[in-house]
C-alpha cells in the first residue's frame, strides 16, 4: 500500500520512544511504500487535497534514522492510508487539518478517523463515561471552578486542549493560587479549563493502556518523579512494566465498541487507580515502551487492523 504520514518534523524525534516512527518501521517491513509531510504542507487545491513532502525510508539507527527522496507534491486521494499523527495542541490549525482530511476519507483510510478525532478530543470523550471518571468540571469562569475546588478540596487544573503534561497544576485544599492561575490562563487563551478531583493513586503511577481497534493490547505504568504530580513521559515520568487489571479491562470493555465504531484504530487511555482520566485519540504514544517491557508488537497489530480494513 501507499502510506502517507502527516507528522511533526522527523529529524528531531526519539527513535527509541516515538510511536509514529515505530509504526513507519513496521509498515516498511511489511512492504508498504512510505511518504512523509508536515501538517503545514497540507492544502486544498481546487478540489484536491494535496501535500508537499518526501518519499521516506526509515531505519533504527541513531543519528541516521531516515532518508527522503526528492520533494514531491502529491494528491492524497491516490494513497491507501494517511496517518494523522502530529502532536497537539488541539488548536484551529490542528482542527483544520481534520476538515481537509475528511474530504478523502474513507476512500483513502485516514487513521484515526479525522471527523471523530475532531469531535472526540482527549479530555472531552471521557465525558461520555462519567461513572468511570473522577469528578470533573469544564469551565472558564472563576466562580464555577472555585465552587468545584471548595467541594473537592484537592484538585488538578489543566488546559482543556493541552498535551504532554504542559500547564498541569495541582491545587491542594490550602492552596491560594487559583485566582492567579485563572488570570494566567485566561490572559493568553479563550479556551476553557478542565478541573478534576486529585487522585492520590497517581503517586503509584498513571497507567497508559493501548487499544487497537477497540481492543486492549497492553499497558505501561508512568511513575512521576519525586515531588512531581505529573507522570507524563514528556516531563520526566518513568515508564514501568505493568499488567492490565480487571478494572482496566472493564473500562476497555465499556469504551472499546465506541472507539471501533468511530474509526479510532490507535488509542491510548490514561487510568489512575480505578479512574479513567483521558482517552487519547490525536497522537497517542507508548507502543515502544510496551514492546520493550513485554514483547507486544503493537505496531504489527495496528497494521493488521488497517490491512483488514483496506482489504
Amino acid at each position: 500500500m501507499k502510506i502517507a504520514f502527516q507528522m511533526d518534523p522527523i529529524g528531531p524525534i526519539d527513535i527509541n520512544a516515538d510511536s509514529t516512527f515505530r509504526i513507519a518501521l513496521e509498515a516498511q517491513a511489511r512492504g508498504h511504500e512510505l511518504f512523509y509531510y508536515t501538517p503545514d504542507r497540507l492544502s486544498y487545491q481546487e478540489g484536491r487535497i494535496v501535500a508537499r513532502g518526501w518519499p521516506l525510508t526509515v531505519q533504527k539507527v541513531e543519528g541516521d534514522h531516515y532518508t527522503t527522496g526528492p520533494e514531491q507534491e502529491v494528491d492524497l486521494a491516490s494513497f491507501d492510508v494517511v496517518w494523522l499523527r502530529q502532536d497537539p495542541p488541539f488548536d484551529m490549525f490542528y482542527i483544520t487539518t481534520t476538515h481537509l482530511l475528511d474530504r478523502i476519507h474513507p476512500d483513502t483510510l485516514v487513521v484515526n478517523d479525522p471527523f471523530w478525532v475532531r469531535n472526540y478530543p482527549e479530555k472531552l470523550l471521557v465525558l461520555d463515561f462519567p461513572d468511570l471518571t473522577p469528578p470533573t468540571t469544564i469551565a472558564r469562569d472563576l466562580q464555577t471552578i472555585r465552587e468545584f475546588k471548595n467541594k473537592h478540596g484537592d484538585i488538578i487544573l489543566k488546559p482543556l486542549y493541552g498535551n504532554g503534561g504542559a500547564g498541569v497544576f495541582r491545587l491542594t485544599e490550602s492552596d491560594r493560587n487559583l485566582t492567579s492561575l485563572h488570570e494566567l490562563f485566561t490572559g493568553f487563551s479563550r479556551e476553557p479549563l478542565i478541573v478534576q478531583k486529585f487522585l492520590p493513586d497517581v503517586s503509584k503511577g498513571d497507567k497508559r493502556v493501548i487499544l487497537v481497534d477497540g481492543e486492549p493490547v497492553g499497558a505501561i505504568n508512568r511513575v512521576p518523579q519525586a515531588g512531581e504530580t505529573r507522570s507524563n513521559m514528556h516531563v520526566g515520568g518513568r515508564p514501568e512494566k505493568i499488567a492490565l487489571s480487571d478494572r482496566d479491562r472493564e473500562i476497555c470493555d465499556r469504551i472499546g465498541p465506541l472507539l471501533r465504531e468511530k474509526g479510532q484504530v490507535f488509542v491510548g487511555i490514561d487510568v489512575i487507580g480505578d479512574y479513567l482520566t483521558e482517552i487519547n485519540v490525536t497522537s497517542p504514544t507508548g507502543i515502544q515502551e510496551l514492546e520493550r517491557f513485554d514483547g507486544t508488537n503493537t505496531a504489527q497489530k495496528i497494521w493488521e487492523a488497517i490491512e483488514a480494513k483496506r482489504a
